[in-house]
């Protein structure tokens, strides 16, 4: 025979509400217990998943030096990062000729970083992350300079962006470098240690 119990409300034996529903909304526990699931936590007929926090981290980088012109695009040499005990979460970015893929949707903290060198005195060095959202046009996203009074010098610097990606076949994101002047800038790179890179972590969902 099935049995129906009813109520708004359900007490411990001291008293202290442990179940409790109010205008279609179901509280369990108060304030200061421990909530002990057994068994699969589920959605709308879906397993919730088991694990809170980040669930992607990589990072790239370039294994040898480039030399590139004004408004030039890093395309060559990248690798993922492999040595000095790196490690990574979940899967990995993916690029072809600079341009990097994402592994899946989400919104992701993008940081880009630089070293180069320039052999005369400029105004300013620098490089920027260009994003895409139609897998064709790209726009400068973020931007980082430094100012080179001097031939000869090394510059470093390092950008932060924030990306929705709404589709991992549209919304990609390529390293782009910029000087003040036409001369080239070399942007240096190496393979025991990152240099000129990119970290990609995926912060939560779209």
């Amino acid at each position: 025979m099935t049995s129906i119990l009813k109520a708004d409300t359900i007490q411990d034996s001291s008293g202290n509400n442990i179940i409790n529903e109010n205008s279609n909304t179901i509280t369990i526990g108060a304030s200061g217990d421990t909530t002990n699931i057994i068994g699969t936590l589920q959605n709308n007929g879906s397993a919730v998943a088991s694990t809170n926090g980040i669930t992607m981290a990589d990072q790239w980088r370039i294994n040898s030096a480039s030399t590139l012109a004004n408004g030039a695009f890093v395309t060559a040499n990248w690798e993922q990062v492999d040595t000095d005990g790196y490690g990574t979460i979940g899967s990995a970015m993916t690029q072809s000729s600079g341009v990097f893929t994402f592994p899946s949707t989400g919104i992701y903290l993008i940081i880009g970083k630089m070293v180069s060198y320039m052999d005369a005195a400029r105004l300013y060095v620098g490089h920027g992350i260009y994003t895409t959202t139609n897998d064709s046009s790209y726009t400068q996203a973020a931007d980082a300079y430094n100012g080179i009074y001097a031939g000869y010098a090394w510059s470093s610097t390092t950008t932060h962006f924030i990306f929705d990606v709404t589709s991992t076949s549209t919304h990609k994101i390529k390293m782009g470098i910029w000087t003040a002047s036409s001369a080239n800038t070399i942007v240096n790179g190496g393979t025991s240690s990152t240099e000129t890179g990119i970290t990609f972590v995926r912060l939560g969902d779209t």
